[in-house]
């Protein structure tokens, strides 16, 4: 990634990251479309989690019902061996605390510098000093090599800057779950391919759980160490990046075209 070099990553607090995210016999439909038909899937502890899908199966819907921001028809979300689906509101907002979010288009708010987009958690949502949160900032913002930014409007920033900004902001808290909707989604490819390599440095150092939605398949190949795809309302695929590409499935190989893509 361009810019200065970036320090080692180090952990705000000393948490211990157990537990893991099941989904068990979802159901869900809006307006009578059927999106989920029994779908079932185990996120595993600590490792990238992609998922493929044609648009409009569900892949963005299945992580706000990660999130509790959803709540499906019938079935179960399991997260640390919490079922979500039977908390009430209050504790499902506490719940969120464990995720941190990079929506599709960083969702920057318009109105705040970098500093205060990256802080706004921090200062929100916990009791650390002023300084304790402009140091625990301004290590985000170095991390993502965008410490020389933090004066600057979000409309100052261009796209792959941004992303990064919101990759600072995921991680202040220091989640153990990080959610990805589609994070190289209008990138040119170098910058596609530093938002990959800073994923692939968040979930090494971070020891993060990660979920990531995509319809980039050479960045699934790069930094999945599991590719599931949606179809017809359920998982019909579930594979590791190199029997992913020696697969024989249909579905897979409509994903693959007539181009292989070497794994990491």
């Amino acid at each position: 990634m361009s810019g200065p070099s970036r320090p080692k990553f180090r952990a705000w607090n000393n948490r211990v990251v157990d537990g893991m995210i099941e989904i068990k016999e979802l159901f869900k439909s809006f307006d009578g479309r059927q999106i989920y038909q029994g779908l079932n899937l185990s996120i595993s502890d600590q490792k990238i989690t992609v998922i493929l899908g044609k648009s409009g199966v569900g892949k963005s819907v299945l992580l706000k019902h990660i999130l509790g921001l959803i709540l499906p028809d019938s079935g179960h979300i399991y997260i640390e061996g919490i079922d979500i689906t039977g908390l009430s509101e209050p504790d499902r907002r506490r719940l969120r605390l464990k995720f941190g979010m990079v929506f599709q288009h960083s969702a920057l708010f318009d109105s705040l510098t970098v500093e205060e987009n990256v802080g706004l958690g921090l200062r929100k949502l916990t009791g650390y000093s002023e300084q304790e949160i402009r140091d625990r900032v301004s290590e985000c913002l170095r991390a993502v090599g965008m410490e020389q930014s933090a004066a600057l409007l979000p409309e100052k920033l261009s796209g792959g800057m941004s992303k990064r900004v919101a990759f600072a902001r995921a991680v202040a808290l220091n989640p153990p779950y990080l959610l990805y909707d589609e994070p190289t989604i209008g990138l040119d490819p170098t910058t596609s391919q530093n938002i990959s390599d800073l994923i692939l440095e968040f979930n090494r150092t971070f020891r993060t759980t990660s979920i990531i939605v995509t319809h980039d398949v050479m960045t699934a190949l790069k930094i999945a160490d599991r590719i599931v795809i949606i179809s017809e309302g359920k998982i019909q695929a579930d594979h590791s990046p190199q029997t992913f590409t020696e697969s024989d499935d249909p579905l897979v190989r409509s994903f693959l075209g007539t181009t292989m893509v070497p794994v990491k």
